[in-house]
């Protein structure tokens, strides 16, 4: 088990380039009318509840993920909205993911959760970041002679 516990890093963060770049496909998807349109109907209208938002976070958040750039905090809004989506949408109509049509939904819910409790693994943009502390930081002269 060492080789893959060892490679866990570059997997993790395979699995959440293409995760963040499904999601934030149907965000493109939606908003521009490509890549097949809008699933399930219309472009929505500039602002419109719950649609066109629902598009912004999965473009926006979905880059930010597949960036790894604010990994969890991006990874947890996505899932809280595939959570809302499976709730509000897909569960009233029936209780099984299989029966009501929310597969999407609660795969991408589950997957974003994962991310967001794990962390982007390795290749994460937000790694080449100084923490402001170091900056702040004044640097020692070597005072030994």
């Amino acid at each position: 088990m060492e080789p893959l516990t060892k490679h866990q890093g570059s997997f993790l963060a395979l699995y959440r380039w293409v995760i963040g770049l499904l999601f934030a496909c149907h965000g493109v998807a939606t908003l521009f009318n490509v890549l097949g349109g809008p699933q399930g109907g219309q472009v929505p209208a500039f602002g419109q509840w719950p649609g066109w938002w629902a598009s912004i976070i999965q473009l926006i958040a979905g880059t930010l993920v597949v960036l790894g750039l604010g990994t969890r905090v991006a990874a947890l809004i996505c899932s809280g909205t595939m959570a809302y989506a499976y709730f509000v949408v897909h569960q009233p109509q029936a209780l099984f993911p299989i029966q009501n049509g929310g597969e999407k939904a609660a795969l991408f819910c589950w997957g974003f959760l994962l991310i967001a409790v794990l962390g982007p693994g390795r290749w994460a943009l937000s790694a080449l970041r100084v923490p402001v502390r170091e900056l702040a930081r004044p640097e020692t002269a070597d005072t030994a002679t």
